[in-house]
């Protein structure tokens, strides 16, 4: 493994890539709602999901955890206003993690929310202030379209710092008083699940998903089945399989993820411990990136990261699938 500084491997990795949003010209499918619980209320943002935490009520508190897709503030603001009533604004903002589909609208909301407190876990905060861009994705990996297309995705850094709060090392948070937030990395290293112990409530971020986020027509389609963590952007395999034990530990009756629906009862109980008996079948690449090697991590961002592999094929085959859809797009 090559030890360099986190500007010098990136820009080996070359990086610069349009941000995502509407730069294809397509419009910005519209936001569908749907339930966790009855005060757990999800939101799909294009194809990954923030959610309402609080009873719906004029005037209730309520909590976001995470911000969506960037282009989704109007969306997530409409929801809010749904639930908790007109010009309503969240106690705190929980962030599962900072890649860009989780707090690509989280600028904009803050336009409008003003200082609201922004928690994330420690190992997080150098992607959130500016210092660090995440690992690069791995398109190498396999399994689908959205692989292929993550070296679009962008990596960061983004600066957060006026806002941005730690996630106490107790796992407990003030406004969020019967929750308990757990550290799940592997997918992001500061990545977090909340759990609520009364109800066996799990908010799993991208620790493990309702879908294969992997591929295309099952992020289209919303297939559900549970999965690993997104592959392209999971940079530490042993960690990600780490935390879906410990999650799994926890006997969840109710979950929503990053993608995908909502799950409950025996249903979720036996396909999480499907993943978690078959978790190298059914969730590792055969090969990839980091499958093998982790990228190293700390508070300060990336320390060093496994060589790239066959990043120039996986790229073309990207911009092909890219333009596909942008025909289609334009044409239906």
């Amino acid at each position: 493994m090559k030890t360099q500084t986190p500007n010098a491997l990136l820009e080996q990795d070359n990086p610069a890539v349009a941000p995502l949003g509407n730069s294809l010209g397509i419009d910005t499918p519209e936001a569908t709602p749907y339930d966790v619980t009855d005060d757990v209320k999800g939101l799909k943002t294009l194809f990954v999901n923030v959610f309402f935490v609080g009873h719906p009520g004029p005037g209730n508190d309520w909590v976001l955890v995470d911000a969506g897709f960037m282009g989704y503030a109007d969306s997530i603001r409409r929801r809010a206003a749904s639930l908790y009533g007109p010009g309503t604004a969240p106690k705190a903002i929980v962030l599962t993690h900072g890649h860009a589909d989780h707090v690509g609208s989280l600028r904009e909301l803050l336009k409008h929310w003003g200082n609201v407190p922004v928690y994330a876990h420690p190992l997080e905060r150098p992607y959130l202030t500016g210092v660090s861009s995440y690992p690069p994705p791995d398109p190498a990996i396999g399994g689908g379209a959205m692989s292929l297309m993550s070296w679009v995705f962008p990596i960061g850094p983004e600066d957060f710092s006026d806002v941005l709060q730690p996630i106490p090392a107790s796992g407990k948070i003030d406004e969020l008083p019967d929750w308990r937030v757990i550290h799940t990395p592997g997918h992001a290293p500061g990545h977090v699940s909340l759990f609520r112990d009364e109800d066996r409530t799990l908010l799993a971020g991208d620790a493990f998903v309702t879908t294969n986020q992997n591929a295309l027509s099952a992020v289209i389609n919303q297939t559900e089945e549970i999965h690993g963590p997104p592959a392209y952007f999971t940079c530490d395999w042993k960690a990600a399989e780490d935390s879906v034990r410990k999650l799994a530990l926890l006997n969840p009756h109710s979950v929503g993820t990053g993608h995908g629906h909502s799950m409950r009862g025996l249903d979720l109980q036996l396909e999480l411990g499907r993943l978690v008996s078959n978790f190298s079948e059914r969730a590792i690449p055969s090969e990839g990136r980091y499958v093998k090697e982790a990228a190293v991590t700390n508070e300060n961002g990336i320390v060093s990261m496994p060589s790239p592999t066959s990043f120039v094929v996986a790229r073309a085959l990207g911009i092909g699938l890219l333009v596909g859809l942008t025909v289609w797009a334009v044409r239906r």
